[in-house]
């Protein structure tokens, strides 16, 4: 940027000589010297030009390369209630969009405030030498100048954060309408959709158009500027050269103060980009700002392999915007190690949300939960989640190679362990039929997939894993008879020999269960085995069995399981 600043002062510096003694009547010796001088000023402007560009762009490259893993692994450490709070576009717009802004400011903006602001200071220096009483003519004009680019400024950078939340919202739609694709069509709601889009952007459209008149109020701003200075020099010009002034110095004069022109236009545009990034920069920051509520102790020990225990000691749990509805109150059991154990209970219970405590995804809010008689908050978040797997209805699944998403969560496992995990969860048998076999792309949360093939790849991927703590989620809730037998055979295999908690709808799980926990409005309506509360007059857990029994005997015409019918009866 100096190289820059100073190949541009040195070509209007070369005005004098050049007029002085090159242009002179009838006197040419010195046209070959100066013309390479000015190729030499020209090449120095133009080595300085690229070098600053390309460097600058390194610069914000690397800088914006940081700030977007920085904000990618600060998103991905934030708790369950964070995303609850923040949909995945508005996540997306602030990593993508808002950084794409940062990124703007610092290979471009700043390029343009360090280079001109340089230059601008090397033309000023050659106005002060040759006359400082015009050199005040030209330079008095700044602060003229300065009053309505900062008000600009303000401006502009309160209407870039509208449009940036615009933005957000723009991809906020477009990510929920192609994640839910097959509703959106199901219920031929395209066109409504695309209307709520249309409006969306509309919207933006026009915050950007009311940033974009700010932005071009600026230039002809400068040009009615500009003009007044040029008029002022060129009528005190006039009288200077009459008191002794040589042309040669009047042209170095002259084109000093056109050529500073150039910088200023640009530094006046500086601010008003400044502004536009520093609204995306408070965005980001703002996020990088927000603290989880879930995180380890200062120095927090590891947490010793699950042995004996899992407790819950007097729970309760609310989230942090609605500390006074609790979801869960006053629950305490003791799970021993190797048990399974069955959550009951109807929609809205707090089965989902008690299963989400024991990976600390939420922390309670009173009492504790317990591992071999260890607070899981006075350990550290990796070593409890080491400890435990998790196998969901709805299964999430990477869009990679189905041996990757297999081996998730041990990423050195070779390849006998990977397929070691699928047999055991009778997915060996699918994925050998596959054009590539373990290497065969599954595409976007498994699309390429039948469910109850993603839901046996997730089983392989806890087997794996293999933790003393499995947690369950309705796991085979969805699926068709068969594929229902095949993931219950894997998950049979996967439950031996581990702690289980199941959030349970088949009566079978049910009725293998060590323990039953029946919830009712967040609280334990009931604990014990299947034949303890099945017969309990009046009891929760009884209803809910009766209840299931009778759904089960309705479904047994039209799938043929004698499962069913063994089970009603039972």
């Amino acid at each position: 940027m100096i190289v820059y600043a100073t190949g541009s002062a040195y070509q209007v510096y070369l005005f004098k000589p050049i007029f002085d003694k090159v242009l002179k009547p009838d006197v040419f010796e010195h046209l070959g010297q100066f013309a390479g001088l000015v190729l030499l000023a020209y090449f120095l402007k133009g080595i300085g030009a690229y070098s600053s560009d390309y460097l600058m762009a390194d610069v914000s490259q690397r800088v914006v390369m940081d700030l977007r893993t920085n904000l990618f692994r600060h998103i991905l450490n934030q708790s369950a209630a964070f995303f609850s709070r923040n949909s995945t576009g508005q996540l997306m717009s602030r990593i993508t969009n808002d950084v794409n802004q940062v990124q703007f400011v610092i290979s471009e903006t700043l390029a343009d405030l360090v280079r001109e602001l340089l230059a601008v200071i090397g033309f000023a220096g050659l106005l002060l030498y040759y006359d400082w009483r015009l050199a005040m003519i030209v330079l008095v004009t700044a602060p003229v100048v300065v009053y309505p680019l900062v008000r600009l400024g303000q401006r502009v950078r309160r209407t870039t954060h509208r449009g940036q939340e615009e933005l957000e919202y723009v991809t906020h739609l477009a990510a929920e309408g192609l994640t839910g694709h097959r509703i959106v069509k199901a219920f031929g709601a395209e066109a409504r959709e695309a209307s709520r889009f249309e409006r969306a952007s509309y919207r933006l459209y026009r915050t950007n158009m009311r940033i974009r008149s700010a932005l071009s109020s600026l230039p002809p701003l400068m040009e009615f500027i500009g003009g007044m200075a040029a008029v002022g020099v060129l009528s005190y010009g006039a009288q200077r050269i009459r008191a002794g002034m040589t042309v040669g110095e009047f042209a170095v004069f002259l084109g000093a103060a056109f050529m500073l022109y150039t910088p200023i236009k640009k530094l006046s545009r500086v601010n008003a980009a400044l502004q536009q990034s520093s609204a995306a920069a408070e965005r980001i920051f703002a996020l990088l700002d927000t603290h989880s509520e879930v995180r380890d102790l200062p120095g927090a020990p590891p947490l010793d392999r699950l042995r004996r225990t899992v407790e819950f000691k007097d729970v309760g749990f609310a989230y942090e915007d609605e500390r006074e509805k609790f979801i869960l109150r006053h629950v305490s059991f003791t799970a021993e190690a190797g048990q399974v154990i069955a959550l009951v209970g109807l929609s809205g219970a707090g089965k989902t949300t008690l299963v989400n405590l024991i990976p600390r995804f939420y922390d309670v809010t009173e009492g504790a939960i317990l591992v071999d008689g260890i607070n899981v908050r006075d350990a550290s978040l990796k070593s409890l989640r080491d400890q435990i797997a998790l196998v969901t209805q709805d299964t999430v699944l990477f869009d990679d190679t189905i041996s990757a998403n297999i081996a998730y969560g041990v990423p050195g496992a070779s390849r006998a362990q990977i397929e070691a995990a699928a047999r055991a969860a009778h997915a060996h048998e699918f994925i050998i039929g596959m054009q590539d076999t373990y290497e065969t792309q599954i595409g976007e949360r498994g699309q390429r997939l039948s469910g109850g093939q993603r839901q046996r790849l997730a089983i392989a991927r806890a087997l794996l894993k293999d933790c003393p703590l499995l947690v369950l989620d309705e796991a085979t809730s969805s699926l068709d008879a068969e594929s229902e037998r095949l993931v219950q055979e894997a998950l049979a295999d996967l439950m031996r020999n581990r702690t289980t908690f199941v959030i349970a709808h088949r009566l079978s799980t049910v009725r293998r269960a060590n323990l039953i926990i029946a919830l009712e409005k967040g609280q334990v309506a009931e604990i014990g085995t299947h034949e303890q509360l099945v017969d309990k007059p009046g009891g929760v857990y009884a209803k809910l069995y009766a209840l299931q029994a009778f759904t089960e005997r309705r479904r047994e015409p039209r799938t043929g399981s004698s499962d069913y019918r063994r089970e009603a009866q039972g």
